[in-house]
C-alpha cells in the first residue's frame, strides 16, 4: 500500500462520470487514497445520456477500428458477469435496404463481429426472412429480409453510480455538487480549492490530479496548465427521444438512415421505445444540452422510414441529450471520429502530474481505468495489480440462479409485495434489494408512494447511500420513474426530499 500523510490524497479525480467513477473504484481497490469530486450529480451529464448500450460498436468496423471493437466486446462479457442485474442481452434486427449497405457487407461485418467476440455467451448473428414473424410485423412490407445480432442494454446512470458506491466502500471520499475552484502545484503536491453547492470553500492536497471532466476536460486542463493546453477535443451532441412503445416484441431495430448513419429503436422501461441518436458538432460544452426540434424530426423520420406506423414528434414523452467528448483525430465526419481514448500527462520531471482523459465510451470504461493507472505507475511505486475484471459491482453477485433466483427469494420473503415492484427493485439494486425493502411486507410498509412504484423506502435508501440530493436525481438517474410519475407525485417527492435534507419528515 502506498503511504501518504493522512491529509493528502493519492488521487484527486475531477469528474464523476463513468470514466472518473471507474478510475476511482479501481484506484481505491488498489489501496490508493482517493477523492472524487463532481460539480453536479454522479453521472449527471454524458454518462446518463447515452443510448444505454454495452456494445462492440458494429459500425466502427467500417472505420477499421478492430482493436476498439475487440476490446469493447471483451468488456461486454465482463460487465454481463459482474453486473447481471444491470446488463442483459438485447437482440437487434437490421432490416436490409438494398440502396444502403449491400447484404454481403453486412453479413461480412456481422461474421467479423462474432469472430472478434470469440467465446461470447451471446447469441450469434444470423440472416433472417422477416415474413410472417414478429420481426417483420412492425416493418413496412418492402423490408422482408435482414439480419439479427446481439449486444447488451444497461442503465448507464446506475452503472456509473455503482462504480462510485464501490469506490466509497473501498475508502474513497466522494463529494458531489462540488466545484474545483482552483488548483496549483506546491512543494511537489497539488493544493486544490473546492467549493460546495453553498459556496463554502475547502482545501485539500493530492499527489496526482486526474482530469476526467468529460466535455469539460479541455477547459479544466487549460485552467490548470494555461491557455496553450487543452486541445485535441471534439464535442458531439447525441440526442434521444422516448415514445410510447412503437411495436410489440422485445427485439430492437438498427435502421440504416439515408445519410449513412444508423439509428436504434430499443424497447425501454417496458412501456416505451428509445430512439437515438443524432450527432451534432458543438463548439462549447453545455451543462444541460437540449434536444432541438430538428433532431426530434430527424429521429422520427429515421424510424418512420422503416416502421408501418409513422412516428410523430407529438408522440415524444421525453427527450435527452448528452455531449460526447471525443479525441480529435482530425476526421471531419462526426460518425467517423474515433471512440478510442487518449491520456495526456502534464508535469515536468519531479512535478505533480496531471492526467487528462480524452474520449472513451461507456462500454470500455473499466479497461480505460486500468490503463489510466498503468500510465500513472511512475508516480505510484508499489501499485497493486488490476482487480476489477473478476469482482462484482455492488448488487451484482446474483449467484448461479441469476435474476430469476433473486426474484424467487424476494417473493418468498415478501409475498404480499407486487411482482412488478420486486422486479423493478431487483433490476436497480440486485442483491441490495433486501436492504431497500427492509422488513416491509406490504406496500404500506414501504412508506409514501410517489407513483410508478417509487416508495419512500427506496427514496430514503438513495438519499442515504447513493448521494441523491434532488427529486430529479431520483426520477431520471437513480430510476426512470420520471416517465410515469405525475406532476403531483413529482411535487410531493420534491417536498419529501427537501424535508429530509432539512431533517424533517413527510406530513
Amino acid at each position: 500500500m502506498i503511504s501518504t500523510p493522512d491529509s493528502t490524497f493519492d488521487l484527486l479525480i475531477v469528474g464523476a462520470g463513468i470514466n472518473g467513477a471507474g478510475i476511482a473504484r479501481d484506484a481505491a481497490g488498489r489501496g490508493l487514497k482517493v477523492l472524487l469530486v463532481d460539480q453536479g450529480d454522479i453521472g449527471g451529464a454524458t454518462s446518463s445520456a447515452s443510448t444505454k448500450l454495452i456494445h462492440g460498436g458494429l459500425r466502427y468496423l467500417e472505420h477499421y477500428a478492430f482493436g476498439l471493437v475487440r476490446e469493447a466486446l471483451s468488456e461486454r462479457e465482463i460487465l454481463l458477469a459482474n453486473a447481471p442485474h444491470l446488463a442483459r442481452e438485447q437482440r437487434f434486427i437490421i432490416p436490409h435496404q438494398a440502396a444502403m449497405r449491400p447484404a454481403w457487407m453486412i453479413r461480412l461485418g456481422l461474421a467479423l463481429y462474432d469472430r472478434l467476440a470469440r467465446g461470447s455467451s451471446l447469441a450469434r448473428a444470423e440472416a433472417l426472412d422477416f415474413r410472417g414473424t414478429p420481426y417483420g410485423f412492425p416493418l413496412k412490407p418492402e423490408y422482408a429480409r435482414g439480419f439479427a445480432y446481439s449486444d447488451l442494454v444497461t442503465d448507464d446512470a446506475r452503472l456509473t453510480l455503482l462504480n462510485v458506491v464501490s469506490a466509497a466502500q473501498l475508502g474513497a471520499k466522494v463529494l458531489t455538487r462540488t466545484r474545483l475552484a482552483g488548483v496549483r502545484r506546491e512543494g511537489g503536491l497539488w493544493r486544490a480549492t473546492l467549493q460546495d453547492a453553498n459556496g463554502m470553500p475547502s482545501e485539500c492536497t493530492a499527489r496526482i490530479v486526474v482530469n476526467a471532466a468529460g466535455p469539460w476536460v479541455a477547459a479544466v486542463r487549460q485552467a490548470i496548465e494555461g491557455p496553450a493546453a487543452g486541445g485535441s477535443l471534439r464535442l458531439v451532441k447525441g440526442s434521444h427521444i422516448v415514445a410510447p412503445k412503437l411495436y410489440q416484441g422485445d427485439h430492437a431495430y438498427l435502421f440504416q438512415n439515408a445519410d449513412g448513419r444508423v439509428v436504434f429503436a430499443i424497447p425501454y422501461e417496458g412501456e416505451f421505445s428509445l430512439i437515438g441518436t443524432t450527432e451534432v458538432p458543438l463548439a462549447e460544452p453545455a451543462a444541460q444540452p437540449s434536444v432541438s426540434a430538428g433532431e426530434i424530426e430527424y429521429l422520427c423520420a429515421a424510424a418512420g422510414a422503416f416502421l408501418r406506423k409513422a412516428v410523430m414528434p407529438s408522440q415524444v414523452v421525453w427527450s435527452f441529450a448528452g455531449i460526447r467528448a471525443l479525441y480529435d483525430d482530425g476526421r471531419t465526419d462526426p460518425s467517423a471520429i474515433t471512440r478510442e481514448y487518449r491520456f495526456v500527462v502534464d508535469g515536468e520531471a519531479g512535478a505533480a502530474p496531471l492526467l487528462s482523459v480524452y474520449g472513451g465510451k461507456l462500454t470500455t470504461y473499466r479497461r480505460l481505468a486500468e490503463r489510466a493507472l498503468d500510465r500513472l505507475k511512475p508516480w505510484l511505486p508499489g501499485l497493486r495489480p488490476p482487480w476489477t475484471a473478476a469482482v462484482h459491482l455492488p448488487g451484482g453477485g446474483l449467484g448461479p440462479r441469476g435474476l430469476p433466483g433473486l426474484l424467487l427469494e424476494l417473493s418468498q420473503r415478501h409475498p404480499m409485495l407486487p411482482p412488478d415492484l420486486l422486479h423493478a427493485l431487483a433490476r436497480r439494486h440486485g442483491t441490495l434489494t433486501q436492504r431497500v425493502i427492509g422488513e416491509a411486507q406490504t406496500e404500506h410498509d414501504l412508506g409514501a408512494h410517489f407513483g410508478a412504484g417509487l416508495y419512500a423506502a427506496e427514496v430514503d435508501f438513495m438519499l442515504a447511500h447513493e448521494w441523491a440530493r434532488e427529486a430529479d436525481d431520483i426520477l431520471w438517474r437513480r430510476t426512470k420513474c420520471g416517465l410515469r410519475v405525475t406532476e403531483d407525485g413529482r411535487r410531493r417527492l420534491a417536498d419529501y426530499v427537501a424535508q429530509k435534507a432539512a431533517g424533517g419528515t413527510e406530513k
